[in-house]
């Protein structure tokens, strides 16, 4: 008689049978041996456009903004797409640590690391274009103190959406810094413990990570202290989520401009800075398991997950889209209805034809299983979203300014080879920052990632580490 064979109702978090000791060494392998020929072809690279960022960024400042595409009425270019896709690009690492920490969602354990990671060199990546747009940067320090004047004390307009924008996000990084440290902090300490010092070297290894670890020594008061902070942590980063893109929403929808002034604006900018983000998460961490081998520990099981993520997130932005459009005629005012018509047929269209295809229908393959748990399929809808996201901030700025009001003033926006090497620059800083971290720290949360498997040495009295 035939059998049939089933498939389990719930796949395990981490694959082959692994001991505590196999998840220690197998995180740790990448810290203690020489580097890849991979990782130097990618490092090599990721630095080659981290210096062409600093080059381009002392060009700018010796010629001026002029090298750039930005023109009257398309004042807002380039910077300003790269600053808000980069600022959505770090809030899946917030989602993934705080939201799903406090719902206790175990398949969290073998990617928050990385994502937390992804947030800080994301905000890191977008703090860069507020700068550098300002043009002479020595200046900054002029604002701050009140400028005298025939008329009293000149303050910077703390009414100004830009300025929250300043107060949410360094509010926003500074939280997720300590977050992502603090998990760190016993798995910093698991590597000081297998340091051996033979050599100048491994002593100095060992003395680094001894800092860093605080003088972890993972007793119970310790771990007690450890969950209640990161509790405390999670909590007061869940709220940030919705709060930073909603404040970088402002930014457009506080104005009179045609497809800006619009109420949907903070939950359509959180939903897409959630879509955003997994894309880039998937596309990291599909990179890291094969590179580092970690396919047993960043399994089918969390890339299917976050796949149902991304679909999810892509329908909501794909409402959000078609209300954009429902409340522009609803709204009975020719501006509104004329921008959008102009962002689907307008000189623009093809970028606006790019964002969709990315963003709405490129995600619905992930409705079929065979598609969601296919790795090839998984890593080039990921690449698909982080482009399409990158043309939804290029379809917002650009084709709302380049059409206001005054058809005299129309004009048509390209950008310069300046805006394309200062936009790829600042990917060679976020990879740069990823691959040291990949480098020289756990990408992996050993802590963490112990308390959903069942170690058969667990009963032989083997230490945590």
């Amino acid at each position: 008689m035939a059998t049939v064979e089933q498939e389990p109702l719930s796949l395990p978090l981490v694959e082959g049978a692994k001991s505590y000791r196999d998840v220690t060494n197998d995180v740790a392998r990448p810290l203690e041996s020489f580097p890849t020929k991979l990782w130097w072809w990618a490092f090599g690279i990721a630095v080659a456009l981290f210096g062409m960022l600093f080059f381009e960024i002392g060009n700018l400042f010796a010629n001026g903004m002029g090298i750039l595409g930005v023109n009257v009425p398309v004042s807002w270019g380039s910077f300003i797409i790269t600053f808000v896709f980069w600022i959505g690009i770090g809030h899946a690492g917030t989602l993934i640590s705080a939201i799903l920490y406090i719902f206790r969602q175990q398949w969290r354990t073998a990617i928050n690391r990385s994502a937390e990671a992804m947030t800080i060199f994301a905000v890191a990546a977008a703090g860069i274009f507020p700068v550098i747009h300002v043009g002479r940067v020595w200046y900054v320090l002029l604002w701050f103190p009140p400028i005298p004047n025939e008329r009293g004390s000149l303050w910077p307009n703390f009414r100004s959406p830009l300025l929250w924008d300043l107060f949410a996000i360094s509010t926003y990084l500074t939280i997720s810094l300590v977050f992502w440290y603090l998990g760190l902090v016993p798995d910093i300490a698991s590597v000081r413990d297998r340091i051996k010092e033979s050599d100048w070297w491994q002593k100095t290894r060992k003395a680094v990570y001894s800092a860093l670890s605080l003088g972890w020594v993972g007793s119970a008061r310790s771990w007690a202290h450890y969950e209640s902070t990161a509790m405390i942590l999670a909590g007061l980063s869940a709220p940030l989520v919705l709060s930073v893109h909603s404040i970088v929403s402002f930014d457009f929808a506080t104005s009179v401009i045609p497809g800006w002034h619009t109420t949907i604006f903070p939950p359509y900018f959180v939903a897409g800075a959630i879509f955003s983000g997994f894309g880039m998460v998937l596309t990291l961490l599909i990179i890291m398991r094969e590179v580092f081998q970690l396919k047993e520990y960043i399994t089918i099981k969390h890339l299917e997950n976050m796949a149902k993520v991304v679909t999810l997130t892509g329908m909501i932005v794909g409402l959000a889209y078609t209300t954009e459009f429902f409340i522009a005629a609803y709204s009975g005012s020719p501006n509104e209805g004329f921008a959008f018509i102009n962002r689907m047929f307008g000189p623009y269209w093809w970028s606006y034809w790019i964002m969709v295809s990315c963003n709405v229908i490129s995600p619905q393959i992930f409705w079929f299983k065979k598609l969601r748990t296919n790795v090839y399929v998984l890593w080039i809808v990921s690449i698909f979203v982080n482009i399409g996201m990158w043309f939804e901030r290029y379809v917002i700025v650009v084709t709302s300014l380049h059409r206001d009001y005054l058809p005299s003033s129309w004009d048509m926006y390209i950008m310069t080879i300046h805006d394309y090497l200062i936009m790829l620059g600042s990917f060679g800083l976020f990879f740069t920052l990823f691959l040291l971290f990949c480098r020289f720290l756990p990408t992996i949360a050993i802590a963490e990632i112990k308390t959903v498997i069942k170690s058969p040495d667990a009963a032989r009295g083997y230490g945590r580490h």
